[in-house]
């Protein structure tokens, strides 16, 4: 039986490892062929996880998928990028904007590089993806793009603050967030009429990947990472004159769509 993607392109940033691999191996399970980026082309023995390696997990299940690295805080690197995937596989059908760099400190001692990298990876690299993958979704009158994104975009609670949001330092990963929520409405928006869903989600809890490795984290803190990439198909097949321009958590959009009890 044919599966949910069948006949369709999906461009997955920040693939090598963790979540953005996931999502892509789930889509690729259902049938899109998969370009993917990310900074780890081969596998290193300092970091775990390369896109060589998930390309070939989705080549071995019979799917298909290009791997293109690149440095997304660099605009360079993102035509060249989204370029080489769309010369190999065709126009992206499914954008998945996940790449990420966070950085954990206060906000009185951040330093404003680090600031000016987190804001290209996690809004600006997003934004121009997208802008790339438009024209080709709007000549098939169709299109998904979704952003990954963190329950730290919410507001803190207060007064009086949580102890973690006055010392934990995700004050400046919280904004990045919540500036990539705002993106994902407005895109939605202007976006409807051309038949384009444009929508955000993030776990609820924390996943163990190499990303959280700084995280102390007890397992009854954690969720499985399973519950992303459902939310993540169901976002990226969805109708889009129906589910569009929403910013989602896993477990209560699991539960919403009848996948969890």
């Amino acid at each position: 039986m044919p599966g949910q993607c069948e006949g369709k392109v999906a461009l997955v940033t920040g693939a090598s490892r963790g979540l953005g691999r996931s999502i892509a191996l789930r889509l690729a399970s259902q049938g899109a062929a998969v370009g993917l980026t990310a900074r780890t082309l081969e596998p290193d023995p300092r970091y775990e996880g390369s896109l060589r390696e998930t390309a070939e997990q989705i080549e071995a299940a019979g799917g298909t998928a290009v791997a293109v690295a690149g440095d997304l805080s660099r605009d360079e690197d993102r035509v060249r990028v989204f370029e080489e995937i769309s010369g190999r596989l065709g126009a992206p059908d499914i954008l998945v904007n996940n790449a990420a760099v966070t950085f954990l400190r206060t906000l009185d001692e951040f330093p404003e590089r680090r600031a000016r990298l987190m804001l290209e990876m996690h809004v600006l690299a997003p934004l121009r993806l997208t802008q790339l993958a438009i024209p080709g979704m709007r000549a098939r009158g169709r299109g998904w793009v979704l952003n990954v994104t963190s329950v730290a975009g919410q507001l803190p609670a207060g007064p009086p603050f949580a102890e973690f949001d006055v010392s934990a330092g995700f004050g400046l990963y919280g904004t990045v967030k919540a500036a990539l929520d705002r993106l994902t409405s407005a895109f939605a928006a202007e976006l409807s009429p051309d038949g384009i869903a444009v929508n955000a989600a993030a776990p609820l809890n924390p996943v163990r990947t190499p990303g959280a490795g700084s995280l102390d984290l007890a397992k009854e803190d954690t969720e499985d990472i399973e519950l992303i990439t459902e939310t993540a198909l169901i976002l990226c097949t969805a109708d889009p004159a129906r589910m569009s321009g929403r910013v989602v958590y896993t477990q209560p959009f699991l539960r919403e769509r009848g996948w969890l009890s």
